[in-house]
């Protein structure tokens, strides 16, 4: 997917590109991305960029065998990444499962940018939600102009994914209407998407999977049928096991929030009480 930088600025009639506030997943960590690529010998699934192996790491933490650090992206238990993983290289889609605040949109994130280097394939789910924000569209100028075509068609997120061998992601599954929710029925059984006005269908890469989120308090919104639940694997995201996990992945994310939006560094120590003191009398005093 091209991202447009619709921020630039010209000085004197040269561009100055200024930073976005928040990168992708692929391009904030490209670095570790590529250092897991290169030392990875363990076997491929074929379209995936990484071993399944190397992907849990990417997402857990660690070490390359060049000595890059691996920073964590999840903190939890290993057993359900690895399940997720797993259940991404065979041909079951993965429905990611938990109340809010969970990390299922963070992970969702990054086990596509590990796989297929791409997170952006994202399909948001609403009680708006129409059938051709999974299936396909139509660009209706030229539809009347030319008639049904390639040309005229305009592809989903999920097609694209389809065609190119990459992860879609559908976020908030379960606030989509049930009539568009089983649109993915023949994707992920059939894994073909029939064009019936084209008289052609779209069959899916080898790479080609769904990632979806859904959150357990949305469960009386649409639930799903049977039919579709039975194409997901489920993995179930716990809140944090305790205060000290919750404060490590709050520490991390506020370290990277500020690294993103260049803020001045200022570490401040937890009391006993459960507040916090400045470390410094600058700290007291900003």
């Amino acid at each position: 997917m091209t991202t447009v930088d619709v921020t630039a600025a010209h000085v004197d009639g040269a561009p100055v590109a200024e930073t976005v506030q928040r990168r992708h997943a692929e391009d904030e960590f490209a670095a570790e991305l590529v250092a897991l690529a290169a030392c990875d010998e363990r076997p491929r699934p074929p379209g995936w960029r990484l071993s399944p192996s190397a992907v849990v790491t990417y997402l857990l933490g660690g070490e390359t065998s060049d000595g890059t650090v691996i920073v964590p992206k999840y903190v939890g238990p290993r057993r359900l990444m690895e399940v997720a993983v797993a259940t991404l290289a065979t041909d079951r889609a993965l429905l990611l499962l938990g109340v809010p605040g969970t990390a299922k949109t963070w992970v969702s994130e990054h086990l596509s940018a590990a796989i297929s280097g791409d997170s952006t394939l994202l399909v948001q789910g609403t009680a708006g939600t129409p059938e051709e924000a999974i299936r396909y569209g139509w660009n209706y100028a030229r539809l009347l102009a030319e008639g049904p075509s390639r040309a005229a068609l305009v592809s989903s997120p999920v097609l694209r994914a389809m065609a190119e061998g990459r992860i879609a992601r559908i976020e908030e599954l379960t606030r989509v209407p049930s009539d568009v929710q089983d649109t993915l029925i023949t994707i992920l059984s059939e894994k073909t998407l029939p064009v019936p006005e084209l008289g052609e269908e779209v069959q899916a890469r080898k790479g080609f999977n769904v990632i979806a989120t859904a959150n357990d308090r949305d469960r009386g919104v649409n639930e799903l049928s049977s039919a579709l639940r039975r194409r997901f694997n489920t993995v179930v995201l716990p809140v944090p096991a305790g205060v000290e996990e919750e404060v490590d992945i709050v520490a991390r994310r506020v370290a990277a929030l500020g690294r993103a939006l260049e803020l001045p560094s200022c570490r401040r120590r937890w009391t006993r009480s459960g507040g916090s003191s400045p470390c410094s009398a600058s700290c007291a005093t900003a």
